[in-house]
């Protein structure tokens, strides 16, 4: 076995107020007890990065959109409004559902920004690693891409940069342009790029009606997502005596036909005939937010049938996050 170094005073690192920085979790901790920095400070560091956040996206305008362009929108940009605004020569900060190469971000040639939000995160809490994003992406050099890295547990998130009264708009796309400025004059392998990424796009489009709700076509059927910001027990009560009185569809041929689990919120999907189209799901929507109002307002204990039914859609809840 290799003897281990003893620690010398005279390495020791002068340290300030007592902060202990960051090293690497096999070099010794900084603190001086001679530990490894994984064994010693580093531990609580490790912690609260790896610490899941259930709702990371909580206190955000726009929640739901945020839940849904995570996990359910291929293709989809919203503009940005940061709390302290725009640091000079940057013109624009958009949110995007994905970007070329699986880049976290991108400060194009203008000196805009671009913010990936379907990318993997290196710790729980996906505000966080999307704050630490958007600051580098903001000092990065026009035209460069940003990478991926280890973020720090106690950097800000992304409440703590956002205007929290700014309007939240998805625009959702049939496919990536949006990736370059002038797609039409793009080069052969951008073109061929896009195209791939085009062809792997489920057609998506939000509905106008009623918040966060997403149409969608594939080749057997369509589908409505909803992403709803009500308390997971109380809207699965409240969806469980819709169904069970008949009144959950969203008219003939249609069904709910269970719920994903994302981000802390619940999002119920209903099957569609290929022949209903997004417009034609939009009185139904409307008409269906009604019925369910009501039902969230009852206090009334379930029967047996809304226990069945709600059994029945707890069984088919399927989590994303």
């Amino acid at each position: 076995m290799a003897k281990k170094r003893p620690q010398s005073k005279a390495g020791k690192q002068q340290l300030k107020d007592g902060e202990i920085p960051v090293v690497g979790a096999r070099e010794p901790c900084p603190c001086g007890s001679g530990r490894r920095y994984k064994a010693c400070h580093g531990r609580a560091a490790a912690q609260a990065v790896t610490e899941l956040v259930h709702r990371p996206f909580e206190g955000l305008a726009g929640e739901c959109d945020w839940v849904a362009l995570r996990e359910l929108v291929p293709a989809a940009t919203v503009e940005l409004t940061l709390k302290d605004g725009l640091p000079e020569g940057v013109p624009s900060v958009k949110l995007a559902t994905v970007l070329p190469m699986a880049w976290p971000a991108l400060r194009r040639d203008d000196g805009s920004v671009l913010l990936a939000l379907q990318n993997d995160t290196s710790s729980g809490d996906l505000s966080r690693d999307l704050a630490d994003t958007l600051q580098r992406a903001l000092e990065a050099e026009p035209g460069s891409p940003v990478t991926a890295r280890r973020v720090p547990a106690d950097g800000p998130r992304l409440q703590d940069l956002l205007a929290p009264d700014a309007a939240f708009e998805p625009e959702v796309h049939s496919g990536f342009e949006f990736w370059v400025p002038d797609a039409e004059n793009a080069t052969p392998e951008v073109s061929a790029s896009l195209e791939r990424a085009n062809a792997a796009a489920i057609p998506t489009t939000l509905l106008s009606g009623v918040d966060a709700a997403y149409w969608c076509e594939t080749p057997e059927k369509n589908h409505l997502r909803w992403v709803m910001p009500h308390p997971e027990e109380q809207l699965l009560d409240a969806l469980a005596r819709l169904h069970a009185a008949g009144t959950s569809s969203l008219g003939d041929e249609t069904r709910l036909v269970g719920s994903f689990r994302a981000h802390g919120l619940v999002v119920p999907v209903w099957d569609l005939p290929t022949s209903m189209g997004a417009e034609a799901c939009e009185k139904p929507a409307v008409e269906f937010a009604e019925r369910l109002a009501t039902a969230l307002a009852s206090d009334a204990p379930l029967s047996a049938e809304e226990r069945r039914a709600r059994g029945g859609l707890t069984n088919r809840q399927v989590t994303l996050s």
